[in-house]
């Protein structure tokens, strides 16, 4: 009978920590972060762990050959336990999709599981391996968006992890042979490309119920334009239509604003009259600042050390592509995903999220010394 250590080894338990970051990541950009996000993220990872399960059964023969240390050609699991293990989890990815997410997470959940299977069954040994590989991870992004009200503006976030999950298939592909200098070399360019576009991509407005920068940074150009024209327009008192007019008010008195008539009037911070609030002081401005930096701040340094992470080990690959070097790098593109899924969380407006995803990076690694992820 198999011991869990070896059904572990079976599903490749530690790359399942790259998993729940798909959903997340998606749940973040289409705007749908929730209770719900759990039980969704708690699905992909059966769907995850079904399909390698599945993996090993399709592959016991090759592996026989290729890989005979893995749990079913050493005889640790029989291949029916494999499959019925594949089989349940996927009925519980399922299952855990319908009852979370309802039917528009189903709408993605069952293309998913048939991608899978699809991948494991047929695709993988094919030219049409890598895409097929991608497909499901593109998926598994956009199960997180389901459920809200723009699944739509996940799709870049989802395009990003299926480009990551390309390049990783494609690479995997001299895990036991070795390969030529060019696939990783192809592979790391299109990884620093990936990384770029990534680390450059405008920041999203914040998550549901936060104001988007553009309204803050609005809100803090008014309250400039405010303390600007408090004094120049003093005797020209503004029109009720606010403070771009006030500012439009003042235009043609701006020689006389420029006039120097004594020492420059203080400006009172806090509340206004009858409660309105009043002019905002240079250290609000300079928080909001701040606070509109930081997403795309965490953004570039999560990018940069995902491409860190896994160019560095792609580069190795370059240099020497053994079947050690390769295995490495895939190795590193597996438990460095979360570092990009925490990028593109911060690209959605949620920065904080970002850093709780990529937290992931350092306990995967630890658990890859344990239990290989490929």
């Amino acid at each position: 009978m198999a011991g869990l250590r070896d059904l572990l080894e079976l599903v490749r338990a530690p790359a399942a920590l790259s998993v729940p970051g798909d959903v997340l990541a998606g749940a973040a950009a289409g705007r749908s972060l929730g209770g719900r996000t759990a039980g969704l993220a708690c699905s992909s990872v059966c769907l995850y762990w079904a399909g390698m399960a599945a993996n090993d059964w399709a592959d016991r023969h090759l592996d026989a050959v290729e890989r005979p240390e893995r749990p079913i050609p050493s005889g640790r699991v029989a291949p029916g336990t494999a499959l019925g293990v594949a089989a349940g989890l996927t009925v519980a990815g399922l299952v855990l999709a319908g009852l979370t997410g309802g039917r528009r997470a189903l709408a993605v959940a069952v293309p998913l599981a048939g991608a899978v299977w699809a991948y494991d069954l047929a695709a993988k040994n094919t030219r049409a391996g890598p895409a097929a590989m991608a497909l499901c991870r593109g998926l598994d992004v956009l199960l997180g968006a389901a459920p809200g009200r723009v699944p739509a503006a996940a799709l870049p976030a989802a395009l990003s992890v299926a480009a990551h999950t390309y390049l990783l298939t494609a690479l995997s592909r001299g895990e036991t042979a070795g390969t030529t200098r060019r696939t990783p070399a192809t592979t790391l360019t299109a990884t620093l490309a990936l990384t770029a576009t990534v680390a450059g991509r405008p920041t999203n407005s914040a998550v549901a119920g936060h104001p988007t920068p553009v309204a803050v940074g609005g809100r803090a150009a008014n309250s400039v334009v405010g303390r600007l024209t408090s004094t120049a327009g003093a005797s020209h008192p503004a029109p009720a239509g606010g403070a771009d007019d006030a500012a439009t008010a003042a235009l043609p008195h701006a020689s006389e604003a420029a006039v120097p008539c004594g020492p420059e009037p203080v400006i009172p911070y806090g509340p206004g009259p009858a409660g309105m609030p009043g002019p905002a002081s240079n250290a609000d401005l300079v928080r909001r600042a701040l606070g509109e930096s930081f997403p795309a701040v965490v953004r570039a340094g999560l990018a940069l050390w995902y491409a860190g992470q896994f160019g560095s080990a792609q580069t190795r690959a370059v240099a020497e592509p053994t079947a050690a070097r390769v295995r490495d790098a895939v190795t590193a593109g597996i438990v460095g995903l979360p570092a990009l899924q925490g990028a593109l969380a911060a690209q959605a407006g949620a920065p904080r999220l970002g850093l709780a995803i990529a937290a992931a990076v350092p306990v995967a690694r630890r658990l890859a010394r344990k239990l290989s992820p490929t």
